[in-house]
């Protein structure tokens, strides 16, 4: 599974220690309201219980949905953002104010200005976002995800098994308390 993330802008989208015994590559599409709720409900605990404590990393992939329009600019935005080492920053803000700008037709003015929100330098995000830099690793992300297994978002992958859907905090504790468990026995 590591292969899913090949980029040089891994780190920028890593969350926790890179020695971190377990790693979870989240694959989430910005648009999807099911993500949104993972990050306002599920994510924080998870920050709080395992990375943060040193337990887990987290790797974000992108895997914007065919139905989410605006999937695509949004992820293209945030590895723009990656770039500048701001990509949570722009993750959050993305996600915090996904409604608003889900289904305009032409997002590109706000989500700017969600960059600049999130201190990017503006010139740099849109000849980022003009050139394309960052599509085909958009791209790349969501090919690695769809090989994985995931079919929904938001899907994570994590030491060897997947799990696809928006699950509560006390699924991800039982998950990964056993795989901890098991290491501990080994």
């Amino acid at each position: 599974m590591p292969a899913i993330v090949q980029d040089d802008l891994r780190s920028a989208r890593t969350k926790g220690r890179a020695d971190a015994p377990v790693t979870i590559y989240e694959m989430s599409d910005f648009q999807c309201p099911a993500c949104a709720h993972f990050f306002r409900t599920t994510l924080p605990a998870l920050e709080r219980e395992y990375i943060a404590t040193g337990k887990v990393k987290l790797i974000y992939v992108n895997f914007p949905l065919p139905r989410h329009p605006n999937a695509v600019p949004a992820a293209e935005l945030a590895m723009c953002a990656a770039r500048q080492s701001l990509f949570w920053p722009v993750h959050d803000l993305l996600f915090r104010h996904q409604t608003r700008w889900a289904e305009l037709r032409e997002p590109g003015t706000y989500l700017l200005g969600l960059a600049d929100s999130a201190g990017a330098d503006r010139n740099a995000i849109t000849q980022c976002l003009r050139s394309g830099a960052t599509r085909d690793l958009v791209r790349q992300d969501a090919e690695g995800a769809a090989r994985t297994g995931a079919s929904s978002t938001p899907s994570f992958y994590i030491e060897g098994g997947m799990m696809n859907g928006s699950y509560p905090i006390e699924v991800f504790r039982q998950v990964l308390d056993s795989i901890h468990t098991v290491r501990i026995r080994r």
